[in-house]
């Protein structure tokens, strides 16, 4: 978007509203005990906002549609809490959490003005005009939003049409990593851009200068922007990078076959570990190089690319169990720790076969393999051979 200095003021204003009524709603829920009775609904908030709006000018004095669609949005997340898809409401915070929401016939206010640019009309605010990214589509809503960086941007809620499949039939399977972002089934190596080496210590020494800011002062807040700006530069590589990924593998592939990761639970921080010797102190448990490692894992978009692929290859997208998948052999499908040289080689112990590691995963994901109880993959046998008793080994 490219609103004007007024309509920018404008703009954050009435973020600022539906963040106050957001934060209000939250806290009446948050208040609730069980020696209390329930806690107003969107029906009874509603009718406590217009109360509210008749008292306060300044509350007025903004739309009625952003800061009840507010209310009408953590109603929806109460409820995606209760039904256990989504996580608990958390406080909206200024400079974080800046943005709202135009539904109903107001949202169709949209004019286009030539093949790259068009307006609309925010309520309380005019017409603001928008870069087009693609065509304008037929929504009942749109998201108003500012990131850290400033950037104002207009999201359409429209689900766009999956991709369909090319029928060839081809299966692909897909190994997540930190060195190797996504190595494919067909031997490809794909790696998540992120910042160059001039511009991470760039941000090395923003960082450092904006630690020797006092607080509150204009050249903090310059730091703080410049940081900030970094940061979104890294995250709009990242996202371009998976966007054009998943789009690519969904026309290319019949069946996407990816690792069941659990990227929560592999991005906590380590258990603290107590000193017997000495109360209230703490042993050494690898806390730094964890975090470090959890930096990885987030910047190479795992999550991101997986849901992105669910997305665009609707119902074609198989998640496979990730166990044992680097240790096993693509080849004779013999199994063994050794068998993992390093990072990058794999050679089998059994059968001597060389390849890369991350390439012989994602070929053992491709064929959705599952790692029997002695093991070892199963074994190709022929359908008339007798059946034969197990022995240990």
């Amino acid at each position: 978007m490219d609103p004007t200095s007024a309509q920018e003021a404008a703009l954050l204003e009435q973020c600022r509203h539906a963040r106050y009524v957001w934060n209000l709603a939250l806290e009446q829920w948050s208040m609730w005990t069980r020696d209390k009775g329930a806690t107003p609904g969107y029906v009874e908030q509603a009718r406590q906002l217009t109360e509210a709006r008749a008292e306060a000018e300044w509350l007025r004095a903004g739309s009625q549609t952003v800061q009840q669609q507010a209310l009408r949005d953590f109603d929806q997340a109460i409820r995606n809490f209760y039904a256990a898809t989504h996580g608990r409401p958390t406080w909206r915070k200024a400079g974080l959490h800046e943005g709202f929401r135009i539904v109903g016939g107001q949202a169709s206010r949209v004019v286009k003005l030539n093949r790259r640019w068009a307006k609309v009309n925010v309520p309380k605010v005019g017409w603001v005009r928008f870069r087009l990214s693609r065509a304008i589509p037929s929504a009942k809503s749109y998201r108003v939003t500012r990131d850290r960086m400033g950037r104002w941007h207009l999201a359409f809620a429209v689900i766009p049409e999956p991709i369909p499949a090319p029928g060839t039939g081809d299966a692909v399977g897909i190994d997540l990593g930190v060195r190797v972002s996504a190595a494919l089934s067909t031997g490809e190596l794909l790696s998540c851009p992120g910042l160059s080496a001039a511009e991470l210590a760039r941000l090395k020494q923003l960082q450092r200068g904006l630690g020797r800011c006092r607080r509150g002062s204009n050249r903090r807040r310059r730091k703080k922007d410049a940081v900030a700006k970094l940061h979104a530069r890294a995250v709009d590589r990242r996202k371009d990078w998976v966007e054009k990924t998943s789009t690519e593998l969904a026309g290319r592939f019949d069946v996407i076959r990816v690792e069941d990761l659990r990227i929560t639970q592999l991005t906590r921080r380590p258990t603290p570990i107590p000193d017997p010797d000495r109360p209230g102190a703490y042993l050494p448990n690898g806390r730094r190089a964890k975090a470090g490692l959890n930096r990885a894992i987030l910047a190479n978009a795992w999550g991101m690319l997986v849901r992105r692929l669910e997305h665009k290859a609707a119902g074609r997208v198989e998640k496979v169990n990730p166990a044992y998948t680097s240790q096993t052999c693509s080849a004779c499908g013999h199994r063994a720790p050794e068998s993992r040289e390093s990072q990058a080689v794999f050679r089998c112990v059994g059968c001597g076969r060389r390849a890369h590691a991350d390439v012989n995963a994602a070929i053992n994901i491709a064929a959705g393999r599952a790692v029997s109880a002695r093991r070892e993959m199963p074994r190709r046998a022929s359908p008339k051979r007798e059946p034969q008793l197990a022995t240990s080994t």
